[in-house]
């Protein structure tokens, strides 16, 4: 089976790294069709129409004659184009599903897509699960990191008691992340004395991203109810975590995994973080068992096989 993947630019690096999952681990063939590049991280591209010159489509356009599924991510559906090329052209007999990832568009608009999709009859699938909660016909389908990549394995020396103890935050959008709430704690926390240094990524390359927060003891994510890319990411190398997880959030993710404890350390306002924070940043001993604890879950419940079943479980569908 050819999957045929399109998005305009790649959210959270999930479409390059669902596609290189399917062709490292099924059968099927998986390619990526990417148009823009937003914040400038590089979480690595298939093929990009930015680098393609005007008369040089030909592979594009076999890739859409050849595709049995359409994956459109973000805000893609048939009427967008590839360079010279409309998709709705391609789309008789193609199988066709949406990806959202919680788009501010889509979300502001969401009746308005929900309208769409039930005239059409279109499955859809979402990248955390609050977005079940107001997408019809929808699956939750997580997302993935590639645990096994040299660039999310732990280095547990990290995790040893070591001062400063390094707090990290990347957020993509510090505005959506509660980064101002983050600096104001730690501004707080180190008027008391204690003995952090803030750590907070932005705007670099993905790869460089990964390595400074695999040298930071604690990763925060943000307090939104739900958890990101970078949750996952900090989680298989081995880190004590913090987000905050809602009971909805917490429900299916363990449905998901079958799993009874999460590794997640849960703070889900100001004075919860304080409190999570201080007692992770005073206990070196209790940062490396639950970074420990953090890489295990990975390990058992959150390999890209184990999302790939999802997914395909949803094509079968289509």
């Amino acid at each position: 089976m050819n999957i045929l993947m399109i998005s305009h630019n790649d959210p959270a690096g999930m479409a390059i790294a669902f596609t290189n999952a399917i062709n490292r681990y099924t059968e099927h063939r998986c390619r990526l069709i990417t148009s823009q590049e937003r914040y400038g991280i590089d979480f690595g591209k298939d093929i990009h129409l930015p680098d393609i010159h005007d008369d040089d489509y030909g592979e594009v356009e076999q890739l859409l004659k050849d595709a049995d599924i359409f994956h459109f991510h973000m805000l893609q559906d048939e009427n967008s184009c590839l360079g010279p090329l409309v998709i709705r052209d391609y789309i008789k007999d193609k199988r066709v599903i949406h990806h959202h990832h919680g788009h501010p568009d889509f979300l502001i608009n969401v009746d308005t897509y929900n309208k769409k999709y039930r005239e059409l009859n279109r499955k859809i699938i979402v990248s955390t699960p609050d977005l079940l909660k107001i997408t019809e016909n929808a699956t939750w389908v997580p997302n993935l990191v590639p645990i096994n990549d040299v660039n999310y394995q732990p280095r547990y020396e990290n995790s040893l008691p070591s001062f400063p103890v390094k707090i990290c935050q990347a957020p993509t959008r510090k505005y959506d992340k509660h980064t101002n709430i983050f600096k104001d704690v730690l501004s707080d926390l180190l008027k008391e004395g204690f003995d952090i240094e803030p750590v907070i990524l932005e705007r670099i390359q993905h790869n460089d991203c990964l390595k400074i927060k695999r040298t930071c003891h604690i990763i925060f994510d943000h307090m939104r109810g739900w958890f990101g890319v970078s949750s996952l990411e900090s989680l298989s190398h081995g880190k004590p975590v913090i987000a905050g997880l809602d009971d909805w959030n917490i429900k299916c993710i363990k449905e998901f995994t079958g799993a009874h404890e999460l590794p997640w350390q849960v703070a889900r306002n100001k004075d919860e973080l304080v409190y999570v924070l201080k007692n992770l940043i005073i206990d070196p001993v209790k940062r490396e068992s639950v970074g420990q604890f953090s890489r295990r879950f990975m390990e058992k419940y959150w390999t890209e096989q184990h999302v790939l079943n999802v997914l395909f479980q949803v094509y079968e569908t289509l």
